[in-house]
């Protein structure tokens, strides 16, 4: 079955990053068993990412650069916050390297990476772990099948091949 919007995606994907030295890292991978299901069409994934597999179908292997632009962004060197040494109330402080789960003011979740702490703060990088790196795909469609109603007015997948509620 060819993806469509509205219908559901189950596949197998390798994310490499580029390095430094030319080669390429292997960031994240699923398997056949443990494989990424998700509602296509709904902005649940990247734009570009739904975009390449927008001529796929089952059975279907792929393999694709996204730019960092169209990624997690560039880099944004003004995306890193001091945050208060009062915020930890004396609680152990992170450590660099430390990935933060905050929260701003409009009650958004975001993480952050702790890049040093000084006397009076904490500094912290909010930029996303793959910001300024191009994504390469690789993987597999394994399946695509047309969304249920209830799925449709949830916005995501269910089922034994999807989310589950609790």
């Amino acid at each position: 079955m060819k993806i469509e919007p509205q219908h559901v995606v189950s596949l197998t994907y390798d994310l490499y990053s580029p390095q430094q030295d030319g080669t390429e890292a292997l960031v994240e991978s699923t398997s056949e068993e443990q494989p990424l299901t998700f509602l296509f069409g709904v902005g649940q994934m990247l734009p570009k990412f739904e975009e390449n597999l927008s001529t796929l179908a089952t059975g279907d292997s792929y393999d694709f650069r996204i730019s960092a632009a169209d990624g997690y962004g560039e880099f944004d060197d003004s995306a890193v916050a001091n945050l208060p040494i009062e915020m930890f109330n004396g609680a152990d402080l992170p450590e660099v390297g430390a990935v933060l789960p905050l929260q701003d003011n409009n009650g958004n979740h975001f993480q952050g990476v702790v890049v040093s702490i000084a006397e009076d703060s904490v500094i912290v990088d909010l930029n996303h772990p793959m910001a300024g790196q191009e994504l390469h795909f690789k993987g597999k469609i394994l399946n695509v099948r047309p969304a249920t109603p209830e799925e449709l007015s949830h916005g995501h997948a269910h089922g034994p091949d999807g989310h589950h509620h609790h």
